[in-house]
């Protein structure tokens, strides 16, 4: 089966070995080495010097796991939001009682920072900044570098990013860019089964910490922190993704952060390339398009329902629909993390003889 949907990714098969494994002791010295090689490892990715903490969730548990350790109740919040993950961090603050403020773009457009800084201005009070660097219901990345130089450089506020789709294979500089806590998980570009989620937290970001007072007792960063420093999870960690996500960093590290991520933006260009060659018309601006999910247009007089179903039972390809309100309107390609060009040929060749069956004319 080609699986080409934003995630869960396939798993190289040498990372599959690897997750198959026994079990070891979560509090004995194995543990110990291998939950300390992986984090080390996640420093290198993220691009940071400061913690990362191994949850083990989803990418929305990290995404809980930064609302409830940065914020208290009626803590102002400026979410900005592209699609269907931005509004889902707006909607976890406002579960846990934060103020939220909603910047909301046209989906297909990736956010202006210049409009982030209008909204800063017009509220001094905001204390926090939410944001999606990449929104995989859209297929968009956001100008993050740009948008956090407004928030800290410009208003010194606390920057709370959503990089579940982007870290490890989109460009995201956490030191560099100032950004206080970034939340990713293992089924995106990582290479690695579902079941583990990591966040970076800044210096700012533990001062934040110590002021909030929203519930937390799963996703207590201080808790992770303590247990970290005797090799070990507060609670039962997915022993097996962890040997997965050992092998994967071995892996990804091996290649060099800058040829992953110009295998990445190489495969996507060959997908653009490829959807245009069909005569297909994509959601997204060149200048905004994503490097990890492609969102295109599904042709007058194709459903969209039927495209996905046929891909699959007829050609063996996993494709996406879209999310939210445009369910029937788009079609999404995931590329990210392990695939390969012989994998986007085959979906290419699958949907050149699928579409003119659906009554697509060029």
């Amino acid at each position: 089966m080609n699986l080409r949907i934003p995630g869960p990714t396939p798993v190289p098969e040498d990372v599959l070995q690897a997750s198959a494994a026994q079990m070891i002791n979560h509090r004995g010295p194995e543990f110990k080495e291998l939950i300390g090689r992986v984090t080390d490892g996640l420093k290198h990715v993220y691009a940071t010097e400061e913690d990362v903490f191994i949850l083990t969730c989803s990418g929305t548990g990290a995404m809980e796991a930064t609302v409830v350790n940065m914020l208290s109740p009626g803590d102002h919040v400026l979410n900005v939001s592209i699609g269907v993950f931005g509004d889902r961090f707006a909607q976890i603050s406002e579960a846990y009682g934060a103020k939220v403020t909603r910047l909301e773009f046209e989906w297909g457009t990736s956010a202006d920072p210049d409009k982030v800084r209008e909204v800063l201005n017009q509220n001094p009070d905001i204390y926090a900044v939410s944001v999606t660097h990449n929104e995989t219901s859209t297929g968009v990345t956001n100008d993050l570098e740009s948008i956090a130089a407004v928030v800290k450089g410009e208003f010194g506020k606390l920057l709370l990013v959503d990089g579940v789709s982007s870290v490890s294979s989109i460009p995201l500089l956490t030191d560099k860019w100032h950004c206080d806590v970034v939340a990713t998980g293992s089924q995106k570009g990582w290479m690695a089964p579902p079941g583990l989620a990591f966040n970076s937290v800044s210096p700012e970001a533990w001062q934040a910490y110590e002021k909030a007072t929203m519930p937390r007792f799963y996703f207590d960063f201080g808790k992770a922190k303590q247990y970290l420093k005797n090799g070990q999870n507060p609670w039962t960690p997915a022993v097996s993704v962890m040997y997965a996500m050992d092998a994967a960093l071995e892996k990804i590290l091996a290649e060099g952060m800058a040829n992953v991520y110009e295998r990445h933006a190489s495969i996507a260009q060959m997908t653009r390339d490829g959807m245009k060659a069909l005569g297909l018309e994509l959601f997204t601006s060149a200048a905004d398009a994503s490097n990890t999910v492609t969102a295109i247009k599904v042709p007058e007089g194709v459903e969209c329902a039927e495209l996905v179903r046929r891909m699959r039972t007829e050609y063996q390809t996993v494709i996406a629909p879209g999310q939210g309100r445009l369910t029937p309107d788009i079609f999404r390609i995931g590329h990210m993390g392990y695939a390969r060009e012989e994998d986007i040929k085959g979906l290419l060749d699958a949907l050149a003889d699928l579409l003119p069956k659906l009554g697509f004319k060029r």
